[in-house]
């Protein structure tokens, strides 16, 4: 499950690495839940969790 996960999240992280600045350093951490999260929930967090990071977004 795990590796399913870090797959899931480096395929995921691969089409945002655009929006982040250049030399940027980025740890995805997933917690245990994220085995169970769908590919759509992992996206929609791993947005969120960007966002947040970059400033754009609703604490």
């Amino acid at each position: 499950m795990r590796n399913q996960v870090k797959r899931r999240l480096r395929h995921l992280i691969r089409d945002r690495l655009g929006e982040l600045p250049p030399g940027s350093l980025v740890v995805v951490r997933a917690l245990p839940g994220a085995g169970d999260a769908d590919h759509a929930q992992l996206a929609r967090d791993l947005d969120a969790a960007l966002q947040r990071l970059l400033g754009g977004g609703a604490r």
